[in-house]
């Protein structure tokens, strides 16, 4: 029998891991600077703590079951249901898991300018009878291919999906964010800063992909289509706004979006 923290690959199995999340998104960073705010003044590859108070004070530690974990409280409440379920559906993976970090104020790696939303407290990676999973092999362990769809149903993201591959890492989504704020979990007025479908400096996920496609199809570009909204996709939205004759403030919104075809 095969160990649940032994590794299977999503293409020899026939897992479309790009669409496993369903119609849940990664959480945009212009979601949660607007919504809950900034952890921290600056950010590198380095793991720190927040450094804004108010945002320091949402956060809290508890027992998730195998492990405890520092985050967001209500994306702690969220997992201690998800892994209550785990241990129902799925015991054997929840006694092997422990956590490779939650809350972590940092970039996401490889990027210079996207923040990790693990800095909002509200991203766990796992591991798997003391094992993670390697990031971008294309692959995942058994174990958390065997837990994804009970994430998926409290409205959790699976890093699978990424353009990067991330199968240990695992984050509440756009829209549980968004249903988070609305309930007043912030303490502030929901308010999304900028509209549903918006992209902006920061952002990730497959919007961001097929944005740099058209980008590098309308303006015969190659930048690269990483799934990551950096300094040079902006420059590159900059550019065709410019040649569109649209306000030119390097954000996807409906008019630009609409002239991109996207």
């Amino acid at each position: 029998m095969s160990s649940i923290s032994n590794t299977i690959s999503f293409d020899e199995h026939g897992i479309d891991r790009r669409s496993i999340n369903g119609a849940l998104r990664s959480s945009r960073n212009a979601t949660m600077l607007s919504l809950i705010g900034n952890p921290r003044g600056t950010y590198d590859q380095e793991c720190r703590g927040p450094t804004n108070q108010r945002i320091a004070d949402m956060m809290e530690t508890a027992d998730l079951g195998p492990f405890r974990a520092t985050g967001l409280k209500p994306a702690v409440a969220t997992l201690q249901k998800i892994m209550a379920d785990i241990k129902a559906e799925e015991p054997t993976v929840h006694d092997a898991l422990s956590s490779a970090g939650m809350l972590c104020c940092r970039l996401v790696r490889g990027s210079r300018t996207a923040i990790s939303n693990h800095s909002w407290g509200t991203a766990i990676d796992l591991k798997i009878e003391g094992k993670l999973d390697r990031r971008g092999d294309g692959r995942t362990q058994r174990g958390l291919l065997a837990i994804a769809p009970i994430f998926n149903r409290h409205k959790f993201f699976w890093g699978a999906a990424f353009r990067t591959e991330d199968a240990m890492h695992f984050e509440a989504s756009e829209q549980l964010v968004r249903e988070w704020s609305e309930a007043g979990a912030f303490g502030t007025p929901a308010s999304t800063g900028t509209a549903h479908g918006t992209l902006t400096l920061g952002d990730r996920g497959p919007e961001v992909e097929a944005l740099q496609e058209k980008l590098n199809l309308k303006l015969a570009m190659d930048i690269d289509v990483d799934g990551i909204f950096g300094k040079d996709t902006k420059s590159a939205v900059m550019e065709f706004q410019h040649r569109a004759q649209l306000v030119v403030d390097g954000i996807v919104g409906k008019k630009t979006a609409a002239a991109l075809e996207l």
